[in-house]
């Protein structure tokens, strides 16, 4: 198993806090793995077998038919006053599953763990229940620097990271990175799960190839302004008979299952959040490839600018597209140390094209830092205050 440090060390740091730890993210990111380690680690501090309970309930052995049918049948476990570690994997299964969950929380031995792969599960009902009562935990694939790991031997980071690039991060690639076939036809299986079980059958949609067409649309345009209306134009120009309203309740199907996250435009001088064409990242490189194919690899500078916004995600920022005048920043981040302001490019080696990621950051007349992230492999470089990094060092050297 990849070490998972950064997820693993903040459920250590969460034990037996009175408080249900929820970990949250796409379908097969790790979140199961993520059990098993910190399972691992309880063994290690000698917490013994018959305190831990783990239960999958996508597994058919358990096929509660409610929510007080699992929760009689973990409480029946409960034995005696030690502390008990009870891990619910996808428990968005379960009907009513919020209530099974406040009834173990309110147990002073219980230590209440949870996964799902969709944004439901902290929203109505649940939200209401354990209002203040839980932490998410928002997990997301393979990081490079998680990807790289599994390559020790590999000393070409900058080759791998082109893999990567294209590979993505859902942790089976590192199982089938050695055959092309097998590694498409694993990402077309996880796509196809995603499509059916987390949109189409919790969202009542029937119309795959409308759906499909959406989210094509979105893939394509990934690092670029578009609007609804602009989908939803677009779809129609091309014989797709679709409302804007219809496209809007998709995006949202596919915002609450993690398969591409919105991001919002922010005017720096202004200091207001732009309502108008937002921009959409993919979650992973590897299912953007999976559905678009060749045509993917036609847009590797938003591909790149996709891993740095998940990279920036990770690391615990607030993150935005910035405006300044007529210019446009590709990141602004804010975490409780301030603000910095990042600009993706393939390449500035070109004397045009560095003016041109300069000049906005430039423009700010302000004093927070300020980084170019490129894949020119050569020394950092500063301009005036603006740094100059190479992105797989960036990556791969979290501070």
């Amino acid at each position: 198993m990849i070490a998972r440090d950064t997820y693993l060390n903040k459920l250590i740091s969460l034990k037996d806090k009175n408080i249900i730890k929820v970990i949250t993210g796409i379908r097969r990111c790790g979140k199961s793995t993520l059990f098993n380690l910190y399972i691992d680690y309880l063994k290690s501090i000698n917490i013994k077998d018959t305190q831990i309970i783990k239960l999958n309930l996508e597994d058919p052995e358990y096929n509660f038919k409610d929510y007080l049918e699992l929760y009689n049948y973990i409480n029946k476990k409960l034995k005696d006053n030690k502390k008990y570690y009870i891990f619910l994997d996808e428990i968005q299964n379960i009907k009513n599953f919020e209530k099974a969950v406040d009834g173990l929380y309110i147990k002073e031995n219980v230590d209440l763990y949870i996964t799902g792969s969709n944004a439901y599960l902290l929203s109505g009902e649940l939200a209401t229940f354990l209002s203040g009562r839980y932490i998410e935990i928002k997990m997301l694939p393979l990081s490079f620097k998680e990807y790289a790991s599994a390559f020790p031997k590999s000393t070409n980071k900058q080759e791998l990271f082109l893999d990567y690039m294209q590979n993505g991060g859902m942790p089976g690639t590192i199982e089938f990175n050695d055959n092309e076939e097998n590694l498409r036809d694993y990402l077309d299986g996880i796509f196809s799960t995603i499509v059916y079980k987390d949109i189409m059958t919790r969202n009542n949609i029937n119309d795959k190839i409308l759906l499909e067409s959406i989210i094509k649309f979105i893939f394509d345009s990934i690092g670029s302004p578009i609007s609804i209306k602009k989908i939803s134009d677009t779809l129609n120009s091309n014989h797709i008979t679709i409302s804007s309203h219809t496209v809007e309740n998709y995006i949202n199907a596919f915002l609450e299952s993690f398969l591409i996250y919105k991001i919002e435009r922010y005017e720096i001088k202004g200091k207001r959040y732009l309502s108008r064409d937002f921009k959409y990242y993919v979650c992973d490189a590897g299912l953007r490839y999976a559905l678009l194919g060749n045509k993917a690899n036609a847009q590797s500078g938003h591909v790149l600018e996709n891993i740095v916004y998940l990279e920036l995600l990770r690391r615990g920022y607030q993150v935005y597209i910035g405006k300044v005048d007529k210019y446009e920043i590709d990141f602004i981040v804010q975490n409780h140390e301030g603000i910095e302001y990042y600009q993706v490019a393939l390449s500035v080696r070109d004397e045009d094209t560095l003016k041109r990621e300069l000049r906005p950051l430039e423009n700010t007349n302000d004093y927070y830092p300020k980084t170019i992230l490129t894949l020119d492999n050569d020394l950092a470089t500063d301009y005036n205050g603006i740094k100059k990094i190479n992105v797989v060092d960036w990556l791969l050297n979290e501070k």
